[in-house]
């Protein structure tokens, strides 16, 4: 399954942010994988942050990384970095874009 995601960088924390993904802990991108995910791009236009996940199952993907410390610890640097946050617990899985046009 193919999830997209929109979250918001804080103006002032841009360069933060990508500094931050250029170092994610390989712990993190190791757990990122066990729990299903094959592949994870972010893109940036400005502040807006538009994220594509591939997965078998988003919802498992979640739960699995929701109480691992590294992946708390992660989102609670992200939390100071973004406005707009994506809801990583059970309640974000149904949270995706909706598709409008694929070809």
């Amino acid at each position: 399954m193919r999830v997209a995601l929109h979250t918001r960088v804080r103006a002032d924390r841009i360069e933060e942010y990508e500094s931050a993904h250029r170092e994610v802990p390989p712990e993190l991108t190791a757990a990122i994988s066990a729990a299903g995910a094959t592949s994870w791009t972010i893109w940036r236009s400005g502040t807006e942050l538009f994220h594509v996940i591939e997965c078998a199952d988003y919802a498992r993907l979640l739960s699995e990384l929701a109480t691992l410390p590294v992946n708390v610890a992660w989102q609670e640097r992200m939390g100071e970095l973004l406005d707009v946050a994506h809801d990583y617990g059970a309640e974000g899985a149904d949270a995706g874009l909706p598709v409008v046009w694929e070809l």
